[in-house]
């Protein structure tokens, strides 16, 4: 048996957690003296190491409380949790990469302007003359050209100001240390697809996790999302994927 200081120091955790996880019945203690002294045992110990895998890829309590309900499959967690560990150590390593990329950039002085995608325009030449980089990169990477396409310039400039609104509000929420589980991330998000589906634009909530991870898993954009804030794409697609499903 090992006391709540022990379990504190073995898990690496403050003994004020193990007393909040024991107050909201998410850890109980496997005895608790006379004295009020708490002690755990292994069982406490193997039930600990789940809820701080979980902790570490931002499940809230409530959830791992749910996911830890009953009778726990050891073996399947621990399989579960590894895949979705390997899950976020890939997504870290996305982000050293383009951290490094923001380093080389910086060191010879490079600063890619894309700042004028988000501007409004006065005629379809110039919308075509800034969107021609990203135009032929679609065309190169995935045989899609969009440079024919004829483009509706008041309509072009509204989704540029939802689309610059829509990016500083989620920007702001991840600088402030807002989770992407948030109330207010979910109603910005709400907002942003309501004006999507409005502009006949792909607008559910699968439409907008598949963006996501095309901005995480194409270089151009996921560098000139990260140019805007280090780690802002992971927090996009965390977000999308909450919100699908919450929605």
């Amino acid at each position: 048996m090992y006391t709540v200081s022990e379990v504190a120091k073995i898990a690496n955790i403050t003994v004020k957690t193990l007393h909040h996880y024991h107050k909201i019945r998410l850890l109980i203690p496997e005895q608790t003296t006379e004295a009020g002294y708490r002690l755990y045992g292994k069982r406490n110990l193997e039930r600990l190491q789940h809820i701080l895998f979980y902790r570490e890829l931002d499940f809230p309590l409530k959830e791992i409380k749910r996911l830890l309900s009953g009778e726990i499959d050891r073996e399947n967690t621990l399989i579960q949790q590894k895949y979705l560990l390997e899950q976020k150590v890939n997504q870290f390593k996305g982000l050293i990469e383009t951290i490094n990329y923001s380093i080389k950039n910086a060191k010879v002085g490079v600063d890619l302007d894309m700042t004028s995608m988000f501007k409004g325009f006065k005629t379809e030449e110039e919308w075509q003359e800034v969107l021609k980089e990203q135009n032929e990169h679609l065309k190169k990477e995935y045989d899609f050209d969009t440079s024919r396409e004829k483009i509706d310039v008041e309509s072009m400039n509204e989704s540029a100001i939802e689309a610059k609104s829509f990016n500083e509000d989620m920007i702001k929420f991840l600088r402030e240390g807002i989770p992407a589980n948030d109330s207010k991330v979910f109603k910005r998000i709400r907002k942003h697809l309501f004006f999507l589906e409005k502009e006949g634009h792909p607008s559910t909530p699968q439409d907008f996790l598949n963006q996501t991870e095309l901005f995480i898993i194409d270089d151009y954009h996921r560098n000139m999302f990260e140019q805007w804030q280090v780690g802002y794409t992971y927090y996009l697609n965390k977000a999308a994927s909450n919100y699908l499903s919450n929605h």
